[in-house]
């Protein structure tokens, strides 16, 4: 028998170097991941005992290209055990967590090396490098430093150990959510299917069928969980449905994610004073926009009161309506949606069973394509090519016959894939070293149709993703290090919310919200109505989203809580949270806040960029073209191409001349 060669240490020489996902199995990685490590390692090591002099290209480019084995193999794993999880994935993905961890603190404490990137720190200004190349240097230097590259004796080995800790609870946490939306399902009886409209009724046969039961079930996938909330009369069954939403990770069981939450914050607040700084919350913010937890407050609070006095209103309103039906008693948060959506009925003429028929998941995906042809003359070609799940699809992204980058789109929700939609590379855009055209993905959970249909905010959610898509594929820069979304936190999120505007455009949507049955457009009034109730429950979700950033906020801005819940509490009551209103996402399940660092201290960057999408958005309008060619181009120039090549402040200030008020993001959310 001939021995299996690994195809992730191989040559990919397939259409546009794509990885070989049919030739891939799971017990190809952990060699592949040893040997990736290993060649990074010697890599390194001809690095940090060079005999020559420091210079940019042999430091700072040959560390850019010191772990590119390494980029290959974990570029297609963690794409997989986030979109397509299995037993051995999330056993390696536990194993590969502490590894992975000591690998990046040997570099960081490699004091050879870090000599050299700081030797060539101190003279920059006599190293005649060009305005890239001293960004690069400068972040590669601020990296090392603010990862502990200063610290020796015990204090560097007492962070490397709390970092690999934190890689290990990280992973567990995720897991542990992935665990509680996989197993958690209720069979629908034809009683509890009543009320229903049709397309959640098929939603729920599809997510049986998916599990491989007869008739209907309810899970606590959004796109299912969401909709079942709003159309359900059986009161007692949303509840049910509610709490089982809202307890993941929260269950008492192997999955319950309360003592990693604790654990992860005190360790947060121990590496942050190990480093010098007063609290995790002045570490993280430090590089940011914000820069600052006081100016995170400012701005939280600046829309919370607004926010929360017009949800309070509201909530008379709706608790009013389930009086008049006849329940008595408090408006409850499993109540709000269902009433909503009456209201937005009564109001505005809208019902979420109508508008769906013209926002079919194909015509979505054709209109991100073509607003993008439009802006910034990207053409799509589909490829027929093997991918990691037969649900996955490709494209070959071209400008004027030029190949830019393979755009892969993994939109239905499935057991194996966690919760939430996102955007990942699974090769970046870079120069050094030979041109380097990017892979990127947008990764969903929206429900299966036959066809898809999707909710205004499903729609909303997809033109989100690509924005990040474009931020990615539109790079054009020499080092990968500073390619793509490689930007401030708090600045990443503009490219995906300010695309999201042009799904409001009217003639986007009189060109592609069409009839999936009928290809008929949408009427007129049917779109003025749409558009006009565009702000309509904003409030409610401001609040569940502010509340979420503000509890974040207080977990790591001062000592860390032994009691995550308890100070969760605490927060919501200094807040004034409304009662029938929770956190988007309670402590338990927030994987945005303990699944990684990623959005640690971090989670009102959303907001922070929305104050500029609101104000990016203006441009166009103040051009008077949704489509005008030259602020297309000063968008691209300045933010899409450009990734963290300057300070976020440098490259909104170029594009837009000056920096936003909040003004903007109030108005669009009707809460001016």
């Amino acid at each position: 028998m001939t021995a299996h060669a690994n195809p992730l240490l191989s040559d990919w020489t397939g259409p546009f170097g794509l990885p070989p996902f049919d030739a891939i199995r799971d017990g190809d990685f952990g060699p592949a991941f040893d040997a990736a490590m290993a060649e990074a390692r010697a890599n390194i090591a001809r690095i940090a005992t060079d005999p020559a002099p420091p210079t940019f290209a042999n430091t700072i480019e040959a560390l850019e290209l010191a772990e590119g084995a390494l980029d290959r193999v974990g570029g297609v794993f963690y794409t997989l055990a986030g979109a397509d999880s299995t037993d051995a994935r999330e056993d390696l993905q536990r194993d590969l967590a502490p590894k992975m961890s000591a690998f990046s603190s040997e570099i960081i404490n490699n004091r050879a090396l870090f000599l050299r990137i700081d030797t060539l720190w101190q003279s920059r200004d006599r190293l005649d490098l060009g305005a890239e190349e001293a960004r690069v240097l400068d972040l590669y230097h601020r990296m090392f430093v603010r990862a502990g590259a200063q610290l020796a004796g015990p204090e560097a080995e007492r962070l490397t150990a709390v970092k690999a800790r934190l890689a290990v609870l990280g992973t567990r946490f995720s897991q542990n959510l992935l665990a509680e939306e996989r197993d958690w399902f209720r069979d629908l009886s034809a009683d509890d299917l009543a009320g229903l409209p049709d397309f959640v009724v098929e939603t729920a046969a599809a997510a049986a069928a998916e599990r491989g039961r007869e008739g209907h079930v309810l899970t606590l996938n959004r796109s299912l969980i969401v909709p079942f909330l709003q159309f359900s009369p059986n009161r007692a069954l949303r509840r049910i449905a509610y709490e089982a939403w809202t307890a993941r990770g929260a269950n008492g069981n192997a999955a319950d994610n309360r003592a990693i939450a604790a654990e992860i914050l005190s360790l947060r607040q121990e590496r942050a004073t190990l480093l010098g700084y007063p609290s995790f919350a002045a570490y993280k913010l430090e590089p940011e926009m914000a820069k600052t937890p006081d100016a995170v407050r400012d701005l939280l609070m600046r829309v919370w009161q607004p926010a929360r006095d017009k949800a309070e209103a509201d909530a008379a309103v709706l608790a009013r309506m389930m009086h008049e039906g006849g329940i008595n008693g408090d408006l409850e948060p499993w109540d709000w949606r269902y009433y909503s959506e009456k209201r937005r009925k009564a109001e505005h003429d809208l019902d979420e069973a109508a508008i769906k028929p013209y926002f079919s998941l194909e015509a979505m995906i054709e209109a991100s394509f073509d607003v993008a042809h439009r802006l910034f003359g990207l053409e799509f070609r589909a490829l027929d090519v093997p991918l990691y799940h037969p649900d996955a699809r490709a494209w070959e992204v071209t400008r004027d016959g030029r190949h830019i980058a393979v755009f892969i789109g993994d939109y239905f929700a499935r057991a194996s894939k966690r919760s939430g939609a996102w955007c990942t590379a699974m090769r970046t855009q870079r120069k050094l070293g030979g041109a380097q055209a990017p892979i990127v993905m947008n990764v969903c959970n929206f429900a299966k149709g036959n066809p898809s249909l999707l909710s205004y905010d499903d729609a909303r959610t997809l033109f989100h993703e690509f924005g990040h898509a474009l931020h990615q594929m539109l790079s054009d820069v020499t080092y990968g290090f500073i390619s793509g979304t490689s930007v401030a936190r708090d600045f990443v999120e503009l490219p995906s919310q300010l695309y999201e505007h042009w799904l409001e455009v009217p003639e986007v949507l009189a060109k592609h919200a069409r009839h999936y049955r009928t290809g008929e457009a949408m009427p007129q009034d049917l779109m003025s109505r749409l558009l006009a109730a565009g702000t309509y429950d904003q409030a409610f979700a401001t609040v569940e989203y502010v509340s979420s950033a503000m509890v974040d906020l207080a977990f790591h801005e001062g000592p860390a809580p032994a009691d995550p819940m308890a100070r969760q509490a605490e927060v919501l009551g200094e807040l004034g949270m409304p009662k029938p209103i929770r956190m988007r996402h309670a402590t338990p399940h927030f994987s945005h806040v303990f699944s990684g660092d990623g959005y640690s201290s971090g989670y009102y960057s959303y907001m922070w960029s929305e104050v500029m999408d609101a104000d990016a958005f203006a441009a166009f309008t103040e051009a008077g073209d949704a489509f005008d060619p030259e602020t297309a181009r000063k968008l691209e120039t300045h933010i899409l191409s450009a990734g963290g090549s300057q300070e976020a402040e440098a490259l909104y200030t170029a594009f837009r001349g000056r920096m936003p008020g909040v003004e903007p993001l109030l108005k669009g959310r009707g809460l001016a």
